[in-house]
C-alpha cells in the first residue's frame, strides 16, 4: 500500500511541475500582448498629438499671415495721405505734383513693431523708439515674414484681350510679342508640341489671347497687322486633337496658374517669360489682374522692353541684342539708383525719355549708346501706360517654430483699390454733417417758413449696396489663395 501511495505522490508532483511550466508560458504571452498593445497605443497617441500640434501651428501661422496681409492693406491705403503730405515739397522742388509714393516697399520698416519680439527690438534699436508705451503690438508664438507686394499694373495683363475690341487684342498681342517675340528667343521654341506641331512665338501669343476672348475667331499675332480680327480664320480644335479633356475657355483667366493650360506654355516658357523666379514674385512679367495699362514706374526692365517693342516693333532695341542689353542694363541701373522712387512723372515723360530727351533716364540712354526710340504713334503709347498702380498682389507668410519642425503658411491675395475711397474720408464727411446740424437753413427761406420735415431714407438699391461694399478704403479682395 505504501508503494502505491509513493507512486501516486510522484505522479502528482510531475503533474504539478508541468502545470507550473504552462503558467509561465501564459504569463510571458500576456506580457508580449500587453507590450504590443501599449506600443500601438503610444504610437497612435503620439501621432494624434503630433497631428493636433500641426493643425494648431498651421492655424496660428495662417492668422500670423493674415495679420501681415491686413497691415499691408492698411499701409497701401495710407498712400494718398502720404502723397498729400509731400506734395507741397514736390511742387516747390520739382515744379510738379507729387507722384504715387510706393510706401508698400517699406513693409520691413513699418510692420516691424507688429511682428515678434526680436523684430520689434530691431525696430526700437534702429529708430530709438521705445515699444513699452505702445499697445496691441507684437506677436507671440510665431512671427510673419515681411510681405512682398507686387504691383499687378506693372505687368502685362493677358486678360485685357477679353474686352473683345480689336484695339485691346492688338495691344496685348504687341506686348506679348515684345516680351518673347524677338529672334534671339527662337531657340526656345524649336521643340514640338504634344501633337507633333511647332508652337512659335506668334502661335503662342494668339493662343493666350484666344483662351480669354469670347469669340471663336483665331487671333493672328502680327505687330504690323491693322485689320480687324473678324476677317481671320476660326479657332482650331487643337486641345481635342491631342486628347485633352478641356477646350478653350473663351472667358477671362481666373488665376495665373490657368496659363499653364494654354498651348505652348511649357515649363521653359513659364520660367523664361511668366515667372522667372518662383521665390521672388516681383520678377513676374505676366498677370491676369490689373487695369490693363502698364505702370512704367513699377515695371521691371523686361516688361518695359516689351512695352517699348509693342509701340515701336521696328526699333533697333527690339531687333538688336546689343541694343536690348543696353536698354535692360540702363533701366536696372536707374531703378537701383532711385531705390523705388518714380522714374517718370507722366506717360509723356516716358515717351520723351525713350527718345533720349528730358531729364534722368533719357540722357543716360544716350550716354550708354542706346539709339533713340521713335514711336510711330506716341499718343497711342501714352494711352496704354500709366504711372500709378491700383491693383496689388500681397504675398504674406506666417511662421510658427517648433521643437523638430517649423510650420509655414503662405497667403497670396490680390487687392483692387480702384474703387476704394480715401482712408478717413467717410469720417470727415460725417464731421461736416455734424457741424451743419443746428445751423439755420441757407437760401431764400423766410423767417415765418419752417424747414421741410426730413424724409426717411429709402431702401438702397443693389447697385448702391455694391458701390458701398466696393468703397472699402483697404481695397476689395478679388483673389485669395492659402498655401
Amino acid at each position: 500500500m505504501s508503494a502505491y501511495l509513493q507512486l501516486k505522490r510522484k505522479l502528482r508532483r510531475a503533474r504539478s511541475k508541468r502545470r507550473r511550466g504552462v503558467a509561465l508560458i501564459m504569463v510571458l504571452g500576456a506580457l508580449v500582448v500587453l507590450t504590443v498593445f501599449a506600443t500601438e497605443l503610444q504610437e497612435r497617441t503620439s501621432a494624434t498629438l503630433a497631428a493636433s500640434h500641426a493643425e494648431r501651428d498651421a492655424l496660428r501661422g495662417e492668422y500670423h499671415a493674415r495679420s501681415a496681409l491686413n497691415l499691408t492693406r492698411l499701409l497701401i491705403a495710407t498712400e494718398p495721405i502720404v502723397r498729400k503730405a509731400v506734395d507741397p515739397m514736390f511742387r516747390i522742388a520739382m515744379k510738379t505734383p507729387a507722384p504715387q509714393i510706393p510706401v508698400w516697399k517699406f513693409t520691413h520698416l513699418v510692420l516691424a513693431p507688429f511682428n515678434d519680439a526680436n523684430h520689434a527690438e530691431d525696430f526700437s534699436r534702429v529708430t530709438q523708439v521705445s515699444m513699452e508705451s505702445g499697445k496691441n503690438l507684437g506677436l507671440s508664438g510665431g512671427r510673419f515674414e515681411y510681405p512682398v507686394v507686387v504691383e499687378e499694373d506693372a505687368l502685362i495683363n493677358v486678360n485685357a484681350a477679353s474686352l473683345g475690341d480689336p484695339d485691346s487684342r492688338k495691344q496685348v498681342s504687341d506686348r506679348l510679342l515684345g516680351l518673347f517675340g524677338g529672334s534671339h528667343f527662337n531657340e526656345l521654341f524649336e521643340d514640338v508640341d504634344q501633337d507633333g506641331q511647332h508652337s512659335n512665338q506668334p502661335v503662342i501669343c494668339g493662343q493666350l489671347i484666344d483662351w480669354s476672348d469670347f469669340d471663336e475667331i483665331m487671333t493672328p499675332c502680327d505687330p504690323l497687322a491693322e485689320k480687324s480680327k473678324t476677317s481671320e480664320s476660326p479657332e482650331d480644335n487643337y486641345y481635342q486633337q491631342i486628347g485633352l479633356k478641356y477646350q478653350r475657355k473663351n472667358a477671362p483667366y481666373d488665376s495665373l496658374e490657368e496659363l499653364r493650360l494654354v498651348r505652348g506654355v511649357s515649363d521653359d516658357f513659364w520660367a523664361n517669360f511668366v515667372d522667372p523666379d518662383a521665390s521672388d514674385p516681383t520678377q513676374r512679367n505676366m498677370t491676369v489682374w490689373g487695369q490693363g495699362k502698364v505702370n512704367v514706374n513699377a515695371a521691371n526692365a523686361q516688361t518695359l522692353h516689351a512695352v517699348v517693342c509693342a509701340g515701336a516693333p521696328e526699333a533697333p532695341v527690339c531687333n538688336d541684342v546689343e541694343q536690348m542689353q543696353i536698354f535692360l542694363t540702363t533701366i536696372s541701373l536707374a531703378k537701383s539708383i532711385t531705390q523705388g522712387a518714380p522714374l517718370f512723372k507722366s506717360p509723356k515723360a516716358f515717351v520723351r525719355a525713350m527718345g533720349g530727351k528730358g531729364k534722368g533716364v533719357g540722357p543716360l540712354f544716350a550716354a550708354l549708346g542706346l539709339e533713340p526710340i521713335d514711336f510711330p504713334n506716341p499718343k497711342l503709347v501714352q494711352r496704354a501706360i500709366t504711372t500709378e498702380s491700383r491693383v496689388f498682389s500681397i504675398y504674406a507668410q506666417g511662421v510658427v517654430p517648433g521643437k523638430q519642425r517649423e510650420t509655414r503658411v503662405r497667403i497670396h491675395t490680390v487687392i483692387d483699390f480702384r474703387s476704394a475711397n480715401e482712408l478717413g474720408a467717410a469720417a470727415d464727411e460725417d464731421k461736416d454733417k455734424d457741424k451743419d446740424k443746428g445751423k439755420p437753413p441757407q437760401g431764400d427761406l423766410k423767417e415765418e417758413e419752417e424747414p421741410e420735415t426730413p424724409t426717411l431714407p429709402k431702401d438702397p438699391t443693389p447697385e448702391q449696396l455694391a458701390a458701398a461694399l466696393a468703397s472699402d478704403p483697404m481695397g476689395v479682395i478679388i483673389y485669395h489663395r492659402l498655401e
